[in-house]
């Protein structure tokens, strides 16, 4: 199989308006895979190269792109598959000219679109539609299953493309393998967003609240003596985290997997930053000291395994006793069953003034929905806005090609004047902000690239974001997390940063 039929395919989605129509297209494609080609090609399509990140950023894969390309499409699919290994793997001295020779070679090789394709799919912007659980449907319709089966196994699984290639070679039978096991690591549960504590309680009714960790997401699993730790990415993390594998290992209960957050603490029990949590992930060296100046602690929230069952279907009343069951107080989030307003808001406050960064509230009768963004878990979280000002914006791609979309954020420093980037977003765009801002930046342009339009800096932003972070991306070393668009600002020019921002502008700068 080329690489052409799978960019071929990537546009039919792309340009289908209708979701059936997605799925028409690419189930006609996966029934005329070979075995060995569906991990290899599902990827791909999905937007995530199995190879996952090649050790190269955004700046390095646009300048591999060369100015001519193929005249006409001849890799094979294995042939990408083999070289996106080869750079994944090259380590070393040397290893980023190394991993940009290699990548800029097969760039080469490619027609223009296979490189517009391979670079929107290594940047994880593919945007065609085919996500995962288009793609689910798609394989459910390639190969003649119901949809419910392979949301189970997928959902059992974590994995789309074992899940892919078990439904098109195997059918049911490979399906019914696909289970809840210790050490198979299940996609994480994610969280819908409500406003406040009113809004979670009139769509859920009464509900488990927590207090909503600022930390990262781990998956434990248990069996007997052997603990291992996973990351929200199915990532084995535990050499990196051993206090988090002695706590559970000195749990009574033979078997477990367990959902939770990891959380660097301060002597006095507050969180750090979530930046000062991450050191402590993917270091495979000074582990020890790190530990020593880092402590990290688990607290869960959800018992997903026990003895021997998987309880994701059972009702969430249900595995939250279970968890109290297996883990003392002293590992568990903080949470309280509520059904009223007023004490809902004093429990919000109550993680806040802990330093922690909201609530979750958790209705009582739904199950465990792994992998999806399930409308009975919602997340509560204070508004952070800033106003900061546009500096480029980039060129959108899939449904967004001709439109102005990811925006280069930035504040003025106030002790130079000059203005610093701050970040980049494209979320929380409209159709109708997109072309107003396209044609708003198109007059403030000062300078242009085949990928970004660079702006005069007059065009004031309102961002919502989560919370501030080093970053050695950006000159200001700061940046924001989760930055989103709520609305621009008609106004002359940017405003001053808040006291907080400018504050470690100034300093960084320094």
């Amino acid at each position: 199989m080329l690489l052409y039929d799978i960019v071929t395919t990537s546009r039919n989605v792309r340009e289908a308006s209708a979701r059936s129509e997605k799925v028409r297209h690419l189930a006609a494609f996966l029934r005329h895979l070979e075995p060995e080609q569906t991990e290899m090609a599902v990827a791909l399509l999905a937007g995530e190269p199995r190879q996952g990140r090649i050790g190269l950023g955004p700046a390095t894969l646009y300048a591999a792109v060369p100015a001519d390309a193929a005249p006409a499409p001849e890799l094979t699919l294995a042939e990408v598959d083999a070289e996106l290994g080869r750079i994944a793997q090259t380590s070393g001295a040397g290893s980023a000219a190394g991993r940009t020779r290699l990548l800029q070679e097969l760039f080469a090789r490619s027609t223009k679109e296979e490189q517009d394709f391979l670079l929107r799919a290594l940047l994880g912007e593919l945007r065609q539609g085919a996500v995962e659980g288009l793609m689910a449907e798609a394989v459910a319709k390639a190969a003649e299953l119901p949809i419910a089966e392979i949301r189970r196994a997928l959902m059992v699984s974590g994995d789309l493309r074992a899940v892919a290639r078990s439904a098109l070679t195997e059918g049911r039978q490979g399906l019914a393998r696909l289970s809840v096991r210790v050490f198979q690591p299940i996609k994480p549960m994610l969280a819908q967003t409500a406003e406040d504590t009113p809004e979670a309680l009139r769509q859920l009714g009464k509900a488990a609240f927590e207090h909503k960790l600022d930390g990262a997401r781990v998956q434990v699993h248990k069996e007997g003596d052997d603990v291992r730790v996973f990351t929200r990415y199915l990532k084995d993390v535990t050499a990196a985290v051993p206090e988090i594998a002695e706590a559970v290992r000195g749990l009574a209960t033979g078997s477990l997997i367990l959902d939770g957050e990891a959380l660097a603490c301060r002597p006095d029990g507050r969180p750090q930053p979530f930046q000062v949590t991450m050191r402590r992930f993917g270091r495979k060296l000074e582990v020890e000291r790190l530990r020593e100046s880092i402590p990290i602690y688990p607290f869960f929230f959800d018992c997903l395994y026990i003895d021997g069952i998987a309880i994701l279907d059972q009702p969430g009343a249900q595995r939250i006793a279970a968890l109290a069951r297996a883990v003392p107080e002293a590992l568990l989030v903080p949470r309280r069953v509520i059904a009223e307003e007023l004490e809902a808001e004093g429990f919000l406050q109550a993680a806040l003034d802990a330093g922690h960064e909201g609530v979750m509230a958790k209705a009582l009768d739904a199950p465990y929905e792994a992998g999806a963004r399930g409308g009975s878990w919602l997340k509560i979280k204070p508004a952070v806005t800033l106003d900061l000002v546009v500096l480029a914006a980039e060129w959108g791609h899939g449904r967004r090609t001709g439109w102005l979309s990811n925006l280069h954020l930035g504040a003025r420093n106030p002790s130079t004047g000059a203005f610093v980037m701050l970040g980049k977003t494209f979320k929380g765009m409209t159709d109708e902000m997109l072309a107003w801002q396209t044609a708003e930046l198109g007059k403030l342009a000062i300078a242009r690239d085949r990928h970004t339009v660079y702006v005069e800096p007059k065009l004031v932003v309102e961002i919502a974001f989560n919370d501030i972070q080093a970053s050695p991306h950006y000159p200001g070393g700061l940046a924001l997390r989760f930055a989103r668009v709520k609305r621009y600002r008609r106004t002359s020019g940017p405003r001053t940063p808040t006291r907080s921002i400018a504050s470690a502008l100034s300093t960084s700068a320094d």
